[in-house]
């Protein structure tokens, strides 16, 4: 019987003294697509279209700089262990990895981090003149310098927090109308099942969508860097 409404997300189980709901992050693994075909198989295509697409996708964003090449697969695979982690919430039973900000954090904030040491070693009179755009009347220009400042800085918080949140809030809405199951009257629960099946079909959209603002944020936070 849970004690709160947030107590779906406590990772509470443990075997061993374990906690052993983090361990469906690494079932993962088990769904990679192997490759030791004469012949590829339809999965391994799949895979190596969408894999395809990204990297155009995310080649635009970064540029064609020579210390650029094959960065964007960095952010393919972790838009896929994001969609991936993203996808197994959804299944009853298995934790949420992506709904707890330590989760969240620990993607954001090392990319975060590795991008301004990169930018400011390498690249700091662009770094320093990127805090005031261009236009600025003088007179902002202190204000401004404050302003890009704190953006820069909280930027790991904002990637972070909106992927957790966005989990947390499909979860919860979907974890309180199926409470109310038991005290719905029978002819009112085909309507609750077609609701859940919606909001199902929503947070799978959800799942994919977040995976990809992920990405093509942290995609475009590296390119401000060069």
């Amino acid at each position: 019987m849970m004690t709160n409404l947030f107590s779906v997300f406590d990772p509470s189980s443990n075997i061993m003294n374990l906690s052993m709901n983090w361990t469906s992050i690494s079932i993962g693994l088990l769904m990679i697509p192997m490759s030791m075909w004469m012949i590829p198989s339809r999965n391994l295509m799949l895979w190596n279209v969408i894999a395809n697409k990204l990297h155009e996708e995310f080649k635009l964003l970064i540029g064609k700089s020579i210390i650029n090449k094959g960065s964007t697969f960095v952010f393919i695979s972790m838009l896929y262990f994001i969609l991936y982690n993203n996808f197994m919430g959804l299944f009853p039973y298995i934790f949420t990895s992506t709904s707890h900000m330590v989760m969240t954090l620990s993607l954001a904030l090392p990319l975060w981090l590795s991008f301004m040491l990169f930018g400011w070693v390498n690249n700091t009179k662009y770094m320093f003149a990127h805090l005031v755009p261009q236009g600025t009347p003088g007179s902002l220009m202190p204000f401004m310098v404050c302003i890009e400042t704190i953006s820069n800085m909280i930027r790991p918080g904002t990637l972070s927090i909106r992927l957790a949140a966005n989990m947390i809030a499909g979860h919860l809405l979907m974890t309180l109308l199926g409470n109310t199951g038991n005290s719905m009257i029978l002819s009112l629960l085909p309507l609750l099942i077609l609701i859940q099946i919606l909001l199902l079909m929503l947070e799978s959209a959800v799942a994919m969508i977040q995976s990809y603002v992920f990405a093509v944020l942290s995609t475009l936070y590296s390119s401000e860097v060069n």
